[in-house]
């Protein structure tokens, strides 16, 4: 895989010609694990999908670069490629430290989704995100229920600002409950769109 705008390498990874017919029919790449013998669709959790937008062949068609616009690293270390480490003097050593989370990449949900991941990993202190992760599954529910009343309220008021509050409210919390399931906001986007399409 390799970004279409930098031309970076980002991974390379194993397909099978049903991870091709499943890259070629979403426009995102799927991959084979080897690990778990089954497909591997990159982002479905990490919510860092690659959106392809060229597949060439080698001369012998034995190996692929596809052209991505990546959402997020491509490594499971939080780099923005699996290619971070050097070689130097005969040892190893890091070339940059992972990505922080960039402001303009993906939507603001899931750029919150993101810090709200992270918040969740570190817990660090006086963070609200980290309160809710401490006080567990229970916690985390009563206030998606708790934002969800201010939402009615709002709405049976009439009130247009309060709406758009507590909304944002809702949502933020809804993020959370999913943060705490490791589902990323786009598995909730692809839900929608299969609802969309007509049957």
């Amino acid at each position: 895989m390799q970004d279409r705008a930098s031309g970076e390498v980002l991974t390379v990874a194993w397909v099978s010609r049903e991870a091709i017919e499943e890259t070629v029919k979403t426009g995102r790449t799927v991959f084979w694990s080897r690990s778990r013998g089954k497909l591997w669709r990159k982002g479905e959790s990490s919510g860092n999908y690659q959106t392809v937008r060229k597949i060439l062949f080698d001369c012998d068609m034995d190996s692929l670069v596809i052209e991505v616009d990546p959402a997020g690293p491509a490594c499971h270390t939080g780099h923005r490629s699996c290619f971070y480490r050097a070689l130097r003097e005969g040892e190893v050593v890091p070339e940059s430290p992972p990505d922080p989370v960039p402001e303009g990449d993906g939507n603001v949900l899931t750029r919150v989704y993101r810090v709200i991941q992270e918040r969740s990993r570190l817990l660090p202190a006086g963070s609200y995100v980290a309160s809710l992760v401490a006080g567990g599954q229970d916690r985390i529910l009563k206030k998606v229920a708790e934002e969800a009343g201010e939402v009615l309220i709002a709405s049976k008021n009439q009130d247009t600002g309060e709406v758009i509050c507590e909304m944002a409210d809702l949502w933020f919390h809804c993020l959370v409950a999913l943060a705490f399931h490791g589902v990323p906001p786009e598995a909730v986007f692809a839900e929608l769109e299969r609802r969309r399409r007509p049957e």
